[in-house]
């Protein structure tokens, strides 16, 4: 781990952004108003209704990545992907879809909710720590935690170690949790289109 974390100063997220302005697409995904709510999140939020509330506060921004907080995130992504096992919520609880707190197991869905707990414990604003629902290359949706900076959006995945600019990496983006209320989604207009599929 401290490979990854010596990896990721803030010299390399300025190369991670010099990369993604010669590439023309923004920083930070591009919202395009509201959209449904997934269901398992629906379903999640009816459990943990303070979760699920309008943000405090006015939204001030993006989070201003310090290399303490980007080692934190670093940190976390890591931590949780070592400590669960990837199962479906078919063979955890023998149902389609749930979204719940892992313990030791759990799908793309509970990782992110762990993530987002543990970063909120840190200190980070649930304003820039967004549940993302992408489109993996072969068809099939996956969800993501994306970390919301002034040096662009960042995605925490159970299936890397490494985190990466949102334009970086092989997924389709589609919606995420607003900013402004924990409990609203907002369409992403990713721009890539056809192009997603050889950005890796």
């Amino acid at each position: 781990m401290t490979k990854t974390i010596k990896a990721g100063t803030l010299g390399f997220i300025l190369s991670l952004a010099a990369a993604q302005a010669a590439m023309a697409l923004p920083a930070n995904i591009p919202v395009a108003g509201a959209t449904n709510q997934p269901i398992g999140h629906y379903e999640f939020c009816r459990q943990y209704a303070a979760e699920c509330q309008p943000i405090e506060g006015r939204d001030s921004g993006p989070l201003v990545l310090t290399q303490a907080n980007w080692k934190k995130i670093l940190q976390v992504n890591y931590d949780v992907n070592a400590a669960i096992e990837p199962l479906t919520d078919m063979e955890i609880y023998g149902v389609e879809e749930r979204w719940a707190y892992p313990r030791s197991v759990g799908d793309c869905e509970d990782y992110v909710l762990l993530k987002r707990k543990m970063l909120m414990k840190a200190g980070i604003s649930p304003a820039n720590l967004l549940i993302t629902v992408v489109l993996q290359p072969n068809g099939e949706g996956h969800a993501v935690l994306t970390v919301r900076t002034d040096r662009g959006d960042f995605v925490l995945d159970n299936m890397r170690n490494k985190v990466l600019l949102w334009s970086e990496t092989e997924y389709r983006f589609l919606k995420r949790q607003s900013s402004q209320h924990a409990g609203k989604w907002v369409k992403l207009q990713d721009g890539r289109a056809d192009a997603v599929g050889s950005v890796r």
